[in-house]
């Protein structure tokens, strides 16, 4: 799929950037950065998903020269050339956050200005999207109860769930969400360390929760010597997001995945990303979305993505309004259909 994009000509005349600070719910205030490449009177966006606001802050002063006539892949390449941080970031994984922030850009940019949409320039459709809800449940005021869900489902009874568990999640509260037959991918985020959502692994809450919901894909486990048993008999349940980044990563698995977590910013080019599908449709791996509380253009092209590629999967890509802080009706529900027109690398 890179060839198809990689000659699209590029003229980059100068570039904005804008911040976007939101509440979610999961109890932290989300900071994005918008990314805007101009030229020929057109407009390029990306979403630098940095997670420390931190590290946002120097970069709305960024002063780099990115002007001039290229190719998409020459711009890559240009990109290898500059320092888009102005200060070191607090983990090394957000540099490739940025970079796809200026990549997608790029991809926009060049899209638009060649009056073509991805889905033209891959000669695919955009097809209904199926998405999921992301949640944690909350345990600030006591044990985790399946509230949330439940107020969710009354919003609209055909909701999907893509759930956090911890090892407070008791057999009970398991039951409960099992019995809604809505949740597709519980995620361990058992692979972070150093950071607010690291989750510590263990046999008895691996197997509560494996166990109690059979349906669900497994995400990010960490396997060791007492974990791995556990998940013996279900490999074809689990799933990578964290150590996904590019194809190399992917030859790197523990055992070969049947499911993987499509988070292009992981990535960080275009031609990793679309590299990485590539390879997984040629070697029957199947791909869901993944988002990470974009504010901005990011979603849309998430949504993009997954809708020309994996349209029917369980995607962790519900619109932005999701993410806020309560449940809430005359949300666009699952699947969402596509625009009546699509330009660039957007939805």
């Amino acid at each position: 799929m890179y060839d198809a994009v990689a000659d699209l000509p590029l003229r980059v005349e100068g570039y904005e950037l804008g911040a976007r600070e939101r509440d979610t719910s999961s109890g932290f205030t989300r900071t994005t950065t918008t990314v805007v490449l101009q030229g020929d009177d057109e407009a390029g966006r990306g979403e630098d998903v940095t997670y420390e606001r931190e590290d946002h802050v120097p970069l709305w002063d960024l002063d780099v020269d990115l002007t001039g006539e290229y190719t998409l892949d020459s711009f890559s390449d240009r990109l290898d050339e500059v320092d888009l941080w102005p200060e070191p970031p607090s983990r090394e994984t957000f540099r490739h956050y940025r970079r796809w922030a200026f990549e997608s850009a790029a991809l926009d940019l060049a899209l638009r200005q060649a009056g073509r949409s991805l889905g033209e320039a891959l000669d695919r459709s955009y097809d209904p999207l199926r998405f999921v809800v992301s949640t944690r449940l909350p345990e600030d005021d006591g044990p985790p109860t399946a509230d949330r869900v439940e107020d969710w489902l009354d919003v609209d009874p055909e909701m999907e769930f893509k759930l956090d568990p911890t090892p407070a999640w008791d057999e009970a509260l398991i039951e409960t969400l099992a019995a809604t037959d809505a949740v597709r991918v519980v995620d361990l985020k058992g692979l972070y360390e150093g950071t607010d959502v690291d989750v510590e692994p263990g046999a008895d809450f691996y197997r509560r929760v494996v166990e109690g919901v059979p349906g669900a894909l497994v995400e990010d486990p960490a396997l060791t010597d007492e974990t791995r048993p556990v998940l013996d008999g279900h490999e074809a349940r689990v799933t990578w997001d964290y150590p996904i980044t590019g194809v190399e990563s992917v030859r790197e698995l523990p055992f070969e995945p049947e499911w993987l977590n499509m988070k292009p910013s992981r990535c960080g080019t275009v031609e990793s990303v679309l590299a990485l599908i590539d390879y997984c449709e040629r070697e029957g791996i199947d791909l869901y979305g993944g988002g990470q509380f974009e504010l901005g253009v990011g979603r849309g092209q998430l949504h993009a993505l997954a809708s020309l590629c994996y349209p029917d999967a369980p995607n962790d890509v519900a619109p932005a309004a999701y993410n806020d802080p309560e449940p809430q009706s005359g949300l666009p529900s699952s699947p969402l259909a596509p625009p009546a027109e699509s330009a660039g690398f957007g939805w």
